[in-house]
């Protein structure tokens, strides 16, 4: 095992496929010459060239478009957004037609493109630049949403979202691009649409996905003082959900929390919620307790930011809520 950085791992993910694959390329804004806004393809134009590390101009729709029909002739583009805030310019060719075409089409055509950035809050950018999309591209049937958390998930699941043959939204986080964790050496895919339990526990189950998850772990390290056992659940991938999951958890240990970086209406937790009363009902001993951003736009202000964004408090609140303990 090696120790290397979050972007680290996004750029050995796609260095490696395209090595394996001359269909593969990255396009973008700043993806090449200045190796990336956040340094994720550092070294990639040096090593496969222009032609197959674009810079993009500022126009999401153009160059969305263009790989869209790319993937549908035989390429398996990378489309990286600076921001999945970015992606709106963009939306209607990922929903319209990377989305659809397998289904329009008969089955005569497919899109296997991945579209990547940063999704959700990163500090002080202000309302425009701070929305969470998961739950926006996960309403469209036909679209994968992935999410990591971690170096190890990250590279893993990116490599099978390039190599899968149906369109991929794979969202990343600015403040976490520099976070450390383990990686193996060699080859290794984490395969789509198979949750992990990050941490055992008996007494509640939390889920959470995304950068937002290590508030999770942090409450969990102050519940566990308190004799509270926490069992934590990382997604990894939104759409397909892995349910069964989080159904085998909350049937051990009768109680969920959920909480994720976005605002509460139509959320993924929201999803959760009702897959968990449809399915495993008679085994809550408590309402599910969600926990979100606050319903409205981000702030600029840090205090209020503070406020807004979910923390590791929020969630030892809520675990002992539904443990009906003080």
């Amino acid at each position: 095992m090696k120790t290397i950085q979050f972007r680290e791992a996004i750029c050995e993910a796609m260095t490696e496929e395209m090595r394996k694959d001359e269909t593969v390329y990255l396009i973008g804004e700043e993806v090449a010459e200045y190796n990336g806004a956040y340094k994720a393809s550092k070294g990639m134009l040096d090593e496969f060239g222009s032609k197959r590390v674009i810079d993009a101009p500022i126009a999401e729709l153009g160059f969305a478009g263009i790989s869209v029909g790319a993937a549908m002739n035989g390429n398996r583009p990378i489309v990286e957004f600076m921001t999945f805030n970015f992606s709106l310019v963009g939306i209607d060719q990922i929903i319209n037609n990377a989305a659809k075409i397998r289904q329009m089409s008969g089955g005569q055509l497919h899109c296997p493109i991945v579209f990547r950035g940063p999704t959700g809050s990163a500090g002080q950018l202000g309302a425009t630049h701070s929305q969470s999309f998961e739950n926006w591209y996960a309403n469209t049937p036909g679209l994968k949403v992935i999410v990591p958390s971690n170096p190890y998930d990250a590279k893993g699941l990116l490599k099978a979202a390039i190599r899968d043959d149906d369109p991929v939204i794979f969202m990343e986080s600015e403040q976490m691009y520099a976070d450390k964790g383990e990686v193996p050496e060699g080859e290794y895919i984490v395969p789509i649409g198979v949750a992990d339990i990050k941490r055992e526990g008996t007494d509640v189950t939390v889920v959470s996905f995304g950068k937002i998850i290590k508030e999770a772990y942090k409450a969990a390290d102050i519940l566990e003082k308190e004799g509270i056992s926490a069992e934590v659940i990382d997604l990894r991938t939104i759409r397909p959900m892995d349910v069964d999951t989080i159904f085998t958890s909350v049937k051990k240990t009768n109680r969920l929390v959920i909480l994720e970086e976005a605002w509460p209406f139509a959320s993924v937790s929201s999803e959760i919620t009702f897959q968990v009363q449809e399915n495993v009902f008679d085994h809550l001993d408590a309402p599910i307790k969600r926990i979100t951003t606050a319903d409205t736009p981000a702030p600029f202000s840090a205090v209020l930011l503070e406020e807004w964004m979910p923390n590791a408090n929020d969630v030892v609140k809520a675990v002992k809520e539904v443990l009906y303990v003080s």
